[in-house]
């Protein structure tokens, strides 16, 4: 029975009502309810579990602090069940309902990726390809599909380059190389420009001296300490002493070359790069009397920025240097904007074979001296000369005539006169003491391993060798050369007159089906497919006329030039091919 005077618990919740609803009016709610419901669900009545007056403003809080919408649900709730029974009924039911409804939608959203397979058994996991780690990673990486990241300019040429005619004859040569036992069907190799005439002397030297090189006590020049030390990137002094005297020899003696004026390099492609560096800046141009040597537009050109301009020679005068044209050439590149920095000539010339007569180089080294730019000699097969003609370095001239010494470079391929292609050794010579000085920093980017350079000293400095050698590497070299020569003609192939080199510039110009570069190219592949010859067009060579080849001979035998014949004669001969 209630006491009198006290008032009702309707009345009670009344008042609890109105003073939540102008709480809720005036302040904020607090973003989730469920920690002031815990704190109040775990708070014991403070009057044994009556609902006076006491409780009503911790629920009053609690129902503030979640919100207006809340208070919909809980308060109508709490006055049907009386306590906390109405406040844990009016939390519950709303987060139900939440999560009922997230439910349904879930269900009715449609599937965007395909279901899951089902995991395979234990039994089955054999079967199941095995994925990489790298390749799974890729799988799941949102960057599997991105674009791969850009490469330099240069590289682009580069990767550009090796796709030309020259790259693709020669990778068929090593796909199917020929050979006279193993292989009689093979593709020769004529477009390779690499001395072996002479690589059965040089065989023969390793074999006698190379194991006493490595044991014996005299030889102390190949020991470990030496090789262990650190040495000069331009180049040994001993080795420079030892190139300086084949070089003379190589001359007979109307040259002498002095040793402090060399660097040394891996090769000649790294000698031209080099000087290349020295004398001429990215966008600078150098002239060079064409046709020349086709590496030259690797080597000069791809890491240095350098551009080649092409000075045509004709055929009418058997392919030599005109100065009027080097003239024209440095005008109209002069008109451009283009600074010409040099002349480049080859002597012997590459390939044609032309020795460079002494009012030749008169005449060149008053042009450079006029133009006020350097002259490089290209003297890379002065050991290679097969005529009459007697070769003359531009060297000599300097010793014996008034010209500005400064401005002339000559690159020497030492491994090429002495047929070890594999050995690669360059020699920049130059009397211009700033481009020495410069060239010996960067052959710190191509210099000689210091064991070719010790077996180098060793082999040069046998001096009975050397004379043996280029007594016999001469008389190869003009052998090899009139029995091509010879055989072209028995086939009505003519070839111009040169007198130097390891080629043949060999006109094949009426076997064309049409006077152009393409009737040109599709000589080019008749060698190759039909006659299974890989040679060097003329257009790789920079010939402005079509029809010329390069036939380099001195990887052949005496008796691989009959084959050589037997293949041309069925691309000249076989009316089939011209139709």
């Amino acid at each position: 029975m209630e006491r009198r005077g006290a008032p009702s618990s309707t009345s009670r919740e009344h008042k609890f009502l109105n003073r939540a609803l102008q709480n809720v009016a005036l302040m904020p709610p607090s973003p989730s309810p469920l920690p002031q419901m815990t704190q109040y669900l775990s708070r014991k009545p403070a009057s044994g579990g009556k609902n006076d007056d006491t409780t009503s403003p911790s629920i009053s809080n609690f129902v503030v602090g979640s919100g207006g919408t809340a208070m919909r649900i809980i308060v109508p709730l709490q006055g049907i069940v009386q306590g906390r029974g109405g406040l844990v009924l009016g939390s519950v039911i709303p987060c139900a309902l939440f999560y009922l409804f997230q439910f349904y939608l879930r269900r009715k959203r449609p599937s965007s990726s395909p279901s899951p397979t089902p995991s395979p058994s234990s039994g089955d996991l054999h079967a199941l390809p095995v994925i990489p780690r790298t390749e799974s990673r890729n799988l799941i990486s949102p960057r599997a599909g991105s674009v791969p990241a850009p490469l330099s300019s240069r590289a682009a040429v580069v990767n550009k380059s090796d796709a030309c005619r020259l790259a693709a004859g020669h990778q068929r040569y090593l796909n199917d190389p020929y050979h006279p036992i193993s292989n009689p069907d093979g593709v020769i190799q004529l477009g390779l420009v690499e001395n072996q005439l002479s690589l059965d002397l040089v065989r023969d030297w390793l074999e006698r001296n190379f194991k006493a090189l490595l044991l014996e006590e005299g030889w102390r020049d190949l020991g470990l300490g030496r090789m262990e030390t650190c040495f000069q990137f331009d180049g040994l002094l001993d080795l420079k002493m030892a190139i300086a005297d084949f070089m003379g020899q190589v001359l007979q003696g109307y040259v002498s070359f002095s040793p402090s004026k060399m660097i040394l390099t891996s090769g000649a492609a790294s000698a031209f790069e080099t000087l290349c560096l020295c004398l001429a800046d990215p966008g600078n141009a150098i002239l060079v009397p064409s046709p020349y040597d086709p590496g030259f537009d690797r080597d000069l050109k791809w890491r240095t920025g350098v551009d080649l301009i092409p000075v045509p020679c004709r055929s009418t005068d058997n392919f030599n240097i005109s100065i009027a044209a080097l003239e024209r050439a440095y005008n109209q590149a002069k008109k451009r904007g283009v600074k010409v920095r040099a002349v480049l000539i080859s002597n012997p010339s590459n390939p044609v074979g032309n020795l460079l007569r002494r009012d030749a180089l008169y005449d060149l080294l008053e042009f450079t001296t006029e133009k006020n730019i350097h002259l490089i000699s290209d003297e890379l097969y002065v050991g290679s000369v097969h005529g009459d003609k007697t070769f003359m370095s531009v060297a000599e001239i300097l010793d014996t005539e008034d010209f500005d010494k400064c401005r002339v470079h000559i690159i020497y391929r030492l491994s090429e006169n002495l047929s070890l292609p594999g050995f690669h050794v360059g020699v920049i010579y130059s009397l211009n003491y700033n481009v020495l000085a410069a060239a010996a920093k960067f052959t710190r980017y191509s210099s000689i391993s210091i064991l070719t350079q010790r077996v180098l000293v060793l082999m040069l400095s046998d001096k009975r060798f050397i004379s043996e050698f280029l007594q016999l590497i001469g008389t190869r070299v003009k052998n090899m050369h009139h029995l091509f020569v010879h055989g072209l003609k028995s086939l009505y192939v003519n070839c111009a007159n040169g007198s130097g080199g390891l080629t043949c510039w060999v006109d094949m110009s009426k076997f064309l089906r049409s006077y152009s570069e393409k009737g040109e190219l599709e000589m080019w592949e008749k060698l190759l497919d039909i006659a299974k010859i890989n040679t060097t067009p003329g257009s790789s060579c920079h010939c402005i006329e079509p029809g010329w080849f390069q036939f380099s001979f001195k990887s052949l035998s005496e008796s691989d030039i009959d084959v050589v014949m037997k293949r041309i004669r069925r691309v000249t001969l076989n009316p089939k091919v011209h139709n």
